[in-house]
């Protein structure tokens, strides 16, 4: 769903909201607030009625656009070029486009990538696991400083990533502060069928103990980065995007706001081969 298309299908505020209540509502009207569906549309068909609670209500209640002051049309453009950027869009490219300031936009950015949340389905078959850490290289000269040369990857104070990825399929990454034996253990535990999956690592020491999980094998990439099919050139694959992302786009993304970037990448990732991942995320706008 590109912009064209997003003006052709979607040409007025109402439309939108319209639209809306179709992919949120798909048993007619339900208050949000008490949850009943004895609902009464009220005059010019944008607004509803409760008669269980007293109270009028529009479909933008409980979603991202709640308490908007712009046409729904212009969210519908921003996710649209939201989802089209491979790489990500910046707050003063995406107001551009939109015709308003850096301010909201950024706002209407975040809010977005509240919504990019993926579901819980576990990751199953050959599953790679690794870890990048999110921030520029050391700046010239650092290693001649009194409190010592500036680190890269780990040992260094930048946040942390780790990410899992379906060999062929989807993706799954949560910032860290944490990168032991235990906490890799529990992270493990939420995205992967255990039961049905082996994971590929490279020699990183706090991989060894999951082989008391589930099947394990690794790569020591001071060796080869291609062992037969044990490698994690996948989850590399989706670092890449990630980085270039937030280096070429965003420039520098806070730890506060991180998690949200990475959601943003991550569902781009998983759903790049669908059709409808304008529709996914209006769904996940809704809370449908």
């Amino acid at each position: 769903m590109n912009i064209v298309q997003v003006y052709k299908q979607f040409p007025t505020h109402a439309s939108c909201l319209h639209h809306l209540e179709r992919v949120r509502w798909t048993h007619g009207p339900e208050c949000p607030y008490c949850k009943s569906h004895r609902v009464t549309g009220c005059k010019g068909g944008l607004r509803h009625h409760c008669n269980a609670c007293n109270t009028s209500f529009s479909v933008t209640v409980g979603t991202i656009f709640h308490d908007t002051k712009l046409d729904v049309q212009k969210w519908f453009l921003a996710i649209s070029l939201i989802l089209d950027a491979k790489k990500g869009i910046s707050a003063r490219q995406l107001g551009r486009h939109l015709e308003v300031n850096k301010n909201t936009a950024w706002y209407m950015g975040m809010r977005i990538r509240r919504a990019l949340i993926e579901d819980g389905k576990l990751l199953r078959g050959i599953v790679e696991m690794d870890e990048t850490y999110i921030g520029g290289k050391p700046r010239k000269g650092s290693d001649t400083r009194p409190d010592g040369p500036r680190k890269r990857g780990r040992g260094t104070n930048k946040p942390a990533v780790v990410g899992m990825v379906e060999r062929g399929g989807s993706v799954r990454a949560q910032v860290s502060v944490k990168l032991n034996s235990a906490r890799m253990a529990v992270l493990v535990r939420r995205n992967i069928d255990c039961k049905n999956s082996v994971l590929m690592t490279d020699a990183y020491p706090a991989y060894f103990p999951m082989a008391r999980i589930l099947p394990h094998k690794s790569v020591d990439h001071q060796f080869a980065y291609v062992n037969g099919d044990i490698h994690t050139n996948s989850i590399e694959g989706f670092w890449a995007l990630l980085k270039r992302g937030i280096v070429g786009q965003y420039h520098k993304v806070s730890r506060k706001h991180l998690q949200k970037y990475v959601n943003e990448f991550a569902f781009r990732y998983n759903h790049r081969k669908d059709a409808d991942m304008f529709d996914r995320a209006m769904e996940r706008a809704v809370g449908a």
